[in-house]
């Protein structure tokens, strides 16, 4: 499972240097989000109110934008990140549950980290695995048919 990179402490100078980098292409403000995001591992703050100058939108906007996609944080994520599948075929087959006691077992909520960081719980829409449903991934490994046994050890495993 590989783990998160370590996420940098933005500087206004790098900041500056992503929103430059990408400031001429037509429609830069995903570009420079992901570029954002890959440097310091989330959206940090501080980069709010230079983004919105350089392209000339609200800080209201550009929030509309940040947390309209699922895969932009506003915080580093934990060392790996555990994707539960909540699309139907999961749902159908116990994912739901699964997603509510994996929750609770680690007293989170959706996109939460846990205390010691080793693990960010999400949910996304559909993993392409349906016929091995409930399905999850951790890191880059997708995994199909997770009962809670499965779960617990997956958990184990990243020390969550």
């Amino acid at each position: 499972m590989h783990a998160q990179p370590p996420a940098k402490a933005p500087e206004r100078e790098d900041i500056d240097a992503i929103i430059a980098q990408h400031h001429h292409l037509e429609g830069p403000l995903l570009p420079i989000l992901h570029a954002l995001q890959e440097a310091f591992g989330h959206i940090p703050e501080p980069a709010h109110a230079p983004l919105a100058e350089a392209l000339n939108i609200t800080r209201a906007e550009l929030h509309g934008v940040i947390s309209f996609y699922h895969d932009f944080r506003a915080a580093p994520a934990g060392r790996q990140v555990l994707k539960i599948c909540r699309a139907e075929a999961c749902q159908a087959m116990g994912g739901a549950a699964l997603a509510e006691a994996t929750l609770k077992r680690l007293g989170l909520d959706w996109h939460g980290t846990t205390p010691n960081g080793a693990l960010t719980i999400e949910p996304v829409y559909c993993l392409g695995l349906c016929a091995c449903a409930p399905a999850v991934m951790i890191g880059e490994r997708v995994v199909g048919r997770v009962d809670a046994a499965r779960m617990d050890r997956l958990l184990e495993v990243v020390g969550a």
